[in-house]
């Protein structure tokens, strides 16, 4: 390390001083008024008059003056320029195509590229005349680009010779960019490495032209000028130069030549003169002349200096060799430093050698180098802080340099001789007063706990720094060194060290432990923005939780830090990992997928409940997915819970049964096949039951069948011949075959296929929508088995295969039912027989045949539906069912679902009848119906097909007893199935009951905008009809199917005690009680930003409230809540009443200049000390009486400890204040005079005159000075002046 002694203002002032001294003792040789007087300008110089608007009456100009002489014209930046391509040279000479061919486009192509404006115009001749306009670079590029594209190319090629084929070139090129631009054409100049001197040109004849001469012109010049190199001996070279140059350079301004002399630093001998051939053959001559008078003249000394004084005699930058140049003559010649000679050669004019001499051994004994003995750990308390204790010898002696080695045990002192010795007595004077009363010590701590003794940023060190004012140097990594060095006064060493070496071993008696948490709980433990890590941090600060990389893939978590608290934190952390699993448990629930809608209830009211009642996640499948599982995830206990829950449901709805069979656990993976295709099939079989086998590797054999009871014991029976199959021997095939073959192999219900199954004992197993093949058919069961019922299913595949066409009749009268919605039931035969054709004759042709096309099985089996269809038909009744019309849209239900559903379940067509207004009138719209209700059009098996019934008018008395049409629903079908549907219809008929619930408590059931009374409805499938609020009744009428509304009596009566509950808990919660508190003190209970207040409302769960600004009691606090709680926070608002009774408030004086610095950034160092003494400061706001009056409260013995530190503070504060401002009067100047009243020799000025001129207007005439504050003297532009006939002294009036 080393430090640089700076020049500094003092010094540069004084040095300063001395030479206009000088300058002023040749100044006041001669007298200085008349000199002044006649420095002042003159008015007319000052202010010259502006040009007359009119000209002279004998029409000559006025003559220019000092206005009209300065102000330029100014130019437009848009230049135009008109171009002209004779008709010879036009690329483009279909004149047909002018304004629309490739001509145009280029032209465009060229403004767009270049950003100038094009204008083509014929002339007569058919020449091209083409006017560009815009700033001049744009117009080059674009008459560059208009030559080269819309112009015809020719080339021609001009010798010059090779060396001056770098000046065509230019610099960077610079010459040849301009040449092209200029003439507009493309110039080509051989390699250096190509012997050839010929320039190719391309372009227009003219640009050739022009290019051509330009070459020409630039070879020319080049031919007039002449380069000359001169041999110099190197020694001479200073002599032809002169001091600082100034020889050669009067020799170029003679001659017109630059002459190149090479530097002392560069080996050369040679030097070059360029110029005008005579100007050359001058400047050569003048050299050589110098060159030989020296060679004549000259002779050399040789003298011995010490090496390290040759840079005192070569100077800064060689200035002290020029220097002696000047002054005698003689060149001083210094061997390189690399070399160890010391031998320094003089050579000049004999006489002047002398006098040379004694300035080399001036220069050299100059200066003088020593040391000052110093350890190198002092060196920092030398330097001080920013240097400050070496500027106070540097300001003194400003050209002693002073230089600290890093490592070295001393200080190296260079200056000039009379200034060393008193700056190596200062330096000597503090080393040895450090010494005195400085100290070090080493203390050794491990390595790896260095990080830590630094901490965050360094906080700790820079604490205990701070704290016992000592340098500690912490050795860096690389080092890997484990000493420790404190340096500083003895007292804080001694402390430092011990703090330190305490915390080291702290730091030993630390921890680290990997906790094993698997990676998918690390983001849950971490928490979104890491929210979840920060509590358990604050909850143990000491540790340190470091959570591996993700992309790392690990499971091990770092914990560091005391041993308990790692421990504690460990344990911590490992419950909140087995919560989070014990929460993570899943099960799967089969339920039947017409279930789902019930599990999850009007707008999800029933799977809402579940999951907040257990407390977990549960998940359903997508509506378009096939799967039948719900997932509940959470607690093991909770989840089995909303699995009996859900589980429930369903069997209320339906007749579910549950079985379980005894499986040996060794078969599962065998009975559930290959993506669960064996076990599928099964459930497929059985009217979809669920088939539930524990989990791989329980060693449970007990399989689980849940379903309808005669289903369920299908599956058993199944289930366990295929166990018994797999556990005998089991042999596997598999077939190919159309998928559209599928449905007619299984058969209606799966006729077919049992068929096979029971005459082979072989399991047949059809692909799934989700399998990847699916033509494929599997068969399993023993070889025997296996082989026949390969053999049948192959026979009715080739069956399958052998296409056939038969026809059939069928009254056209039936057509219709065959071919409505698009064919529907024709394409579900189709799916059904193996995707057999039938083709119905078109409408209006009267035909009853009927083609069918397909495999001949298929045909058959199709035929013989179609005819069941037709028997079905012609056996039709129609049936009426008298429901009141108010009720026909809770039967519908949404979209017609329940109406579909009867339809479906009883192949019967229902019909409902058009909604009427008033009986006797004709059919009118009811303006309120949805879509879904048969309103102007027909609901037909729950669904809109158009037909309306139209009702007459009644011409005569209706008779009371006969129904309304608008109440009859039309059902057609066979008898016993529409009997069936009657009944099912008459079941969807909502019924009505009452309950009493308390008038007060009805605002409370429907809750905000009604969402109470929305999510009972939704919940339990009825209607809620609250009585209007002026009607005081008490009755709640409920709506619905029979079946729900014991359901919501129960639910609203649930909400009535729920409702009777919260009444009685807000009467107790709306205790009140008053706590009278002076008014002073009611910022201290509230808290910073309201913490404590916060803090007694959030522990005692009650309301507080301080008296507003204008309230007449404002020591009144009110407290609501619970009674005991209410008592309860009286008491801790009370207890810290008490307490701030207890405190007392003293006044101090603290100097105003250390508040701030008391105060600290954004008030930290005073919260600091508040918290640390729990005492109250209040610091004096601006403008106050007493700047320095700062208050103190707290309890009395806090008081006095926290009024001893801050006057501590101050003083050790006011140290630095009154070192800063000492500072300070040395970086001003001395005196009250400012700077703009002194001369540059620093005299006064006396007061400024201001700015003086001669020959003024009213200095020589009658007029006075102009008025300043005079608004016709100095009028505002704009303002209107009054006209007066006296003349001005700025010349006559314009305005």
């Amino acid at each position: 390390m080393s430090s640089v002694a700076v020049l500094t203002q003092e010094s540069f002032n004084e040095h300063r001083s001395g030479l206009v001294a000088e300058q002023a003792g040749a100044a006041g040789a001669g007298p200085s008024g008349a000199g002044d007087e006649e420095a002042l300008p003159t008015y007319k110089d000052a202010f010259p008059p502006l040009p007359e608007k009119a000209s002279s009456p004998d029409g000559t100009q006025e003559p220019a003056n000092a206005w009209t002489s300065k102000i330029r014209p100014l130019k437009s930046s848009v230049i135009t320029q008109v171009f002209h391509v004779p008709l010879e040279e036009r690329k483009y000479k279909d004149i047909n195509q002018f304004g629309e061919g490739d001509q145009a486009k280029v032209c465009v192509d060229i403004m767009h590229k270049t950003g100038a404006h094009l204008e083509l115009s014929m002339a007569k001749d058919q020449g091209l005349s083409i006017m560009v306009s815009g700033k001049l670079d744009a117009v080059m590029k674009a008459r560059k680009e208009i030559v080269s594209r819309l112009q015809t190319q020719a080339s021609a090629t001009v010798a010059i010779p090779k060396e001056h084929h770098r000046f065509v070139i230019g610099k960077n090129g610079e010459k040849l960019q301009e040449l092209e631009l200029k003439t507009a054409t493309k110039i080509q100049i051989p390699r250096p490495d190509d012997p050839s001197n010929h320039i190719k040109i391309s372009g227009t004849k003219e640009g050739l032209e022009k290019a051509k001469h330009e070459i020409l012109l630039i070879s020319a010049e080049q031919d007039k000028r002449a380069v000359e190199r001169v041999n110099i001996d190197k020694v001479y070279h200073p002599f032809i130069t002169g001091a600082y140059n100034k020889l050669v350079g009067e020799m170029m301004h003679e001659t017109g030549a630059r002459i190149n002399v090479p530097p002392p630093s560069v080996n050369k001998t040679e030097i070059v003169i360029t110029g005008e051939k005579e100007q050359v053959a001058l400047a050569v001559a003048m050299i050589k002349k110098i060159y030989e008078e020296k060679q004549k003249n000259a002779t050399t000394i040789a003298v011995e200096v010490k090496k390290s004084q040759h840079k005192y005699v070569i100077g800064p930058k060689g200035n002290t060799l020029q220097e002696i140049l000047e002054k005698t003559g003689v060149s001083v010649e210094i061997p390189p430093p690399d070399s160890s000679s010391e031998t320094v050669i003089l050579r000049g004019e004999p006489d002047r050698l002398g006098q040379a001499l004694t300035e080399v051994y001036a220069k050299a004994n100059s200066y003088t180098v020593s040391s000052v003995v110093a350890p190198s750990w002092l060196h920092r308390f030398i330097i001080g802080k920013k240097g400050q204790n070496l500027a106070k010898i540097t300001q003194q002696m400003p050209k002693v340099h002073i230089e600290f080695t890093e490592g070295e045990d001393r200080i190296t002192l260079e200056g000039p001789t009379k200034d060393m010795q008193m700056v190596q007595s200062q330096m000597e004077a503090i080393v040895t007063d450090l010494i005195s009363r400085m100290d070090y010590t080493e203390i050794i701590v491990d390595p790896k706990f260095h990080r830590h003794l630094i901490g965050k940023g360094g906080a700790n060190i820079n604490r205990i720094k701070d704290m016992h004012k000592v340098s500690v140097r912490i050795p860096p990594d690389n080092e890997k060194s484990n000493l420790i060095r404190i340096e500083g006064d003895p007292q804080g060493v001694q402390e430092a060290s011990k703090e330190l070496l305490e915390l080291a071993s702290r730091m030993e008696n630390e921890r680290t432990k990997d906790l094993i948490i698997e990676q998918r709980f690390h983001r849950a433990i971490i928490g979104q923005k890491g929210e979840k890590i920060k509590d358990v941090r604050d909850k143990f600060p000491e540790v340190i939780i470091n959570f591996p990389d993700p992309s790392a893939k690990s499971d091990i978590v770092q914990l560091r830090g005391p041993r308990n608290e790692v421990e504690k934190c460990s344990k911590f952390m490992a419950k909140m990992v087995a919560d989070m699993v014990e929460n993570g448990f899943s099960v799967s629930v089969p339920i039947f997928k017409q279930f789902h809608k019930n599990i999850i209830g009007k707008g999800g009211a029933n799977i809402k409940k579940i999951r907040e009642e257990t407390n977990t996640r549960i998940d359903l499948p997508a509506e378009n997915s096939n799967s039948e599982m719900i997932v509940i995830t959470g607690k093991k206990e909770n989840c089995e819970a909303a699995r009996v829950r859900i589980l429930a449901i369903q069997k209320e709805l339906a007749n579910i049964t549950e079985m379980e069979v005894s499986i040996p656990s060794k078969l599962h993976n065998s009975l559930i096949g290959s993506k669960g295709r064996f076990v599928r099939s099964i459930m497929e079989e059985c009217g979809g039951v669920h088939i539930h086998f524990p989990t791989e590797g329980s060693g449970i054999d007990t399989v689980t069948i849940r379903g309808p009871a005669e289903e369920v014991e299908k599956a058993k029976k199944q289930l366990l011949s295929l166990a018994e199959e797999k556990q005998t021997k089991s042999h596997t095939v598999e077939l190919k075959a159309k998928p559209e073959y599928h449905k007619f192999l299984i058969g209606k219900g799966g006729g077919n296929i049992r068929k096979v199954r029971d005459s082979t004992g072989a399991r047949i197993i059809f692909p799934t929508v989700d399998d990847e093949d699916q033509e494929l058919i599997t068969v399993v069961g023993t070889e025997d088995a296996v082989r026949e019922a390969q053999k049948e299913l192959e026979e009715l595949i080739r069956s399958l295969d052998n296409v056939v066409e038969d026809v059939m009749t069928v009254e056209t009268k039936h057509h219709r039912y065959f071919v409505a919605r698009r064919g529907q039931v024709l394409r579900d035969i189709a799916d059904e027989y193996g995707g057999v054709m039938v083709s119905f004759p078109r409408t209006g042709t009267n035909s009853d045949k009927v083609t069918l096309k397909g495999a001949k099985d298929c045909v058959e089996a199709a035929k013989k539906r179609m005819l069941e269809i037709i028997e079905d038909l012609d056996a039709q009744v129609t049936m009426e069912c008298v429901i009141p019309q108010k009720f026909h849209r809770s039967i519908m239900g949404p979209k017609g679902s329940r109406i579909q559903a009867i339809t479906r379940d009883h192949n019967v067509q229902i019909k409902f009848p058009e909604r009427l207004d008033a009986p006797g009138k004709g059919p009118a719209i009811a303006p309120a119906v949805p879509l879904a209700e048969a309103a102007a059009s027909v609901q037909e098996n729950g669904e809109a097909n158009g037909e309306v019934l139209v009702t007459e008018e009644a011409a005569t008395p209706v008779d009371p007893a006969a129904h309304k049409k608008c109440d009859i629903i039309m059902l057609s079908g066979r008898k016993e199935r529409c009997e069936a549907a009657v009944e099912a219809l008459k079941a969807l008929v909502p019924v009505t009951t009452e309950v009493e619930v308390p008038f007060e408590l009805h605002r409370y059931i429907i809750g905000q905008k009604g969402s109470g009374i929305r999510k009972m409805m939704d919940e339990f499938e009825v209607n809620i009809q609250v009585p209007a609020p002026e009607l005081q009744s008490d009755i709640i009428s409920i709506t619905g199917l029979a079946n729900h509304l014991d359901r919501a009596k129960d639910g609203l009566l649930e909400r009535v005690k729920e409702l009777t509950a919260e009444q009685e808990d807000r009467s107790l919660r709306s205790f009140k009680l008053t706590i009278t508190v002076d008014p002073k003190y009611h910022p201290k209970i509230i808290g910073r930003k309201g913490a404590i207040i916060t803090n007694i409302r959030t522990e005692h769960d009650v309301n507080i409230q301080f008296p507003d600004k204008n309230d007449e009691n404002q020591d009144q606090i009110t407290i609501t809540g619970y009674e005991h709680k209410a008592t309860a926070a009286k008491d801790a608002i009370q207890a810290i009443v008490d307490e701030l009774e207890e405190m007392i408030s003293e006044d101090i004086t603290l100097d105003a200049r250390v508040h701030a610095r008391i105060i600290g950034a954004r008030g930290k160092g005073i919260r600091r000390i508040m918290d640390e003494f729990k005492v109250d400061l209040r610091f004096p706001v601006p403008g106050a009486a007493d700047p320095n009056q700062v208050s103190v409260t707290g309890r009395p013995e806090l008081v006095d400890e926290a009024i001893d530190h801050l006057l501590n503070l101050e003083e050790e504060y006011m140290a630095d204040v009154i070192e800063n401002e000492s500072k300070m009067t040395y970086m001003k100047p001395p005196g009250d005079r400012s700077a703009s009243s002194m001369d540059d020799g620093g005299r006064d000025r006396g007061p400024s005159k201001g700015f003086v001129v001669r020959e003024a207007p009213w200095q020589t005439g009658t007029e006075k000075a102009p008025d300043m504050s005079s608004s016709e003297d100095f009028p505002s532009f704009g303002a209107p002046v009054a006209a007066t006939a006296k003349a001005s002294p700025w010349g006559p009036k314009r305005f």
